[in-house]
């Protein structure tokens, strides 16, 4: 039945009848104009067709829109738990990283202990067969302290607590240091150190820098079978470049961005590997946290060049506890030095009094503050060297150190700690207090002495 036609049985009997039928079919055609006006705009061949697509799509809508506020919720589910397991996954970051901390300083109390009794052995006149073997053990050591340091430095830089001390020191600091250690490494192993000094004021982290270079020097006598190292400074523009350069293998294009990743080691020229493959990559890491530039260059079968550019410092902002530049100038002033050494660890104080008597120093060692104190009369000691952790009845080391000099203004001191927090260190550079880390470095700590005992 059409519903749009006509009706023929509207037949007006009155004048308001025929108005009314009239206006009917006016409305008619008016609604006749518009449906043909839809369905030409293609929405459907009827009317009730266009009425059915138009609820479809009505209908697809909600079930999507249900669809849609459902996977939202599985999102935001499965957001939940990705945030839970992050926030489990960072405390056991955050735990492991505690627990080598802590176990590394352990582990370090008896190997400084260690380090500083080979150092007194090396020091006596020995048979030669005994100074070898001396020597193998000295190695040794220092490869497990490599080990154990490359350990605590990655596990610290990957859960990012590590906190750079920056400050100005003179760069000789550093790499005069480093020159007479690898010298006799280079010696060993019958290559040539060549070093090139600087007078320049740089504007690092020292302890950092330090494991920079020490990886270069390293990696560069590990891989260089014969000739030379050199380790130099150029100065450039926008700083201090300190070079490493090596006569060995070189490296291939390919594998120059390859050495920079996590367990990637080469063929030592010894034939013999110690590494874990981790020292470029704690390079890299570590470059990036003091926003050093790091660069390399090299040539296959003739050699190969790091270098780390460092800004340069001004002189007024350089603290007064930096070490002499000349490596062992003033050594006479040893002799008879009078230095006391505090630490709760007997064997570290058994080894430090072999190393200091065997350099000439009268040593008075004790291992809590009521056993020394009775020592620190005027003039009695000249250095005092003390320990960070101390028992838990005493305070820590610093806070002892600050205490004394109070009480006795000309005492020099040493802080002697196996923790690398920035604010330790701060805190030392402050109060004009030398500060060396464990396993103590026989030779910086003869030139951190050599330097108080000067001042």
């Amino acid at each position: 039945m059409d519903l749009w036609r006509e009706d023929a049985d509207c037949e007006p009997k009155t004048p308001q009848e025929r108005l009314l039928c009239d206006e009917n079919r006016r409305l008619r055609r008016v609604c006749q104009a518009l449906m043909e006006r839809v369905e030409s705009a293609g929405m459907g061949g009827a009317p009730y067709g266009a009425f059915e697509h138009a609820v479809l799509l009505a209908e697809q809508v909600r079930e999507r829109t249900d669809t849609l506020h459902r996977t939202l919720e599985e999102l935001g589910e499965a957001n939940r738990r990705l945030e839970e397991a992050r926030q489990e996954a960072e405390a056991a970051n955050l735990s492991k990283t505690r627990f080598l901390a802590a176990v590394s300083h352990d582990l370090l109390q008896p190997l400084n202990a260690a380090r500083l009794f080979t150092s007194a052995l090396e020091d006596q006149p020995l048979p030669a067969a005994s100074q070898v073997q001396v020597g193998h053990i000295g190695r040794s050591l220092h490869d497990v302290e490599a080990l154990i340091g490359t350990l605590v430095d990655i596990s610290r830089l990957d859960a990012g607590v590590l906190t750079p001390d920056v400050a100005v020191f003179p760069v000789a600091e550093l790499l005069d240091v480093l020159t007479e250690e690898y010298r006799q490494v280079a010696r060993a192993r019958g290559l040539e150190l060549h070093y090139v000094g600087s007078s320049a004021l740089v504007t690092s982290d020292l302890a950092l820098l330090a494991r920079v270079v020490r990886n270069f020097l390293t990696n560069a006598m590990r891989y260089t079978e014969s000739g030379r190292v050199l380790l130099g400074c150029r100065r450039r523009a926008d700083g201090l470049e300190i070079q490493v350069g090596d006569t060995g293998p070189g490296i291939p294009e390919a594998r120059r961005e390859e050495i920079f990743l996590e367990f990637r080691r080469g063929n030592s020229a010894s034939g013999e590997d110690r590494g874990l493959g981790l020292g470029l990559a704690i390079v890299e890491r570590i470059t990036g946290l003091l926003d050093h530039p790091l660069s390399l260059s090299s040539v296959p079968g003739r050699g190969a060049m790091f270098s780390v550019r460092i800004p340069y410092g001004a002189s007024r902002d350089m603290p007064r506890t930096v070490l002499a530049q000349a490596p062992l100038e003033g050594e006479e002033r040893l002799a008879g030095a009078r230095v006391g050494v505090l630490d709760n660890d007997q064997a570290i104080l058994d080894g430090m009094t072999a190393m200091l008597s065997g350099w000439g120093c009268e040593v008075v060692a004790a291992a809590r503050e009521a056993e020394i104190a009775g020592r620190l009369e005027p003039g009695r000691l000249d250095v005092l060297m003390v320990d960070y952790h101390l028992d838990p009845e005493d305070d820590d080391g610093l806070a002892l150190a600050e205490r004394l000099e109070q009480e006795y203004p000309n005492l020099r001191i040493m802080l002697i700690t196996a923790n690398h927090d920035a604010t330790i260190k701060q805190r030392c550079r402050e109060r004009g207090y030398a500060c060396l880390f464990k396993p103590v470095k026989p030779l910086r700590l003869r030139m951190s002495l050599i330097h108080l005992l000067k001042n």
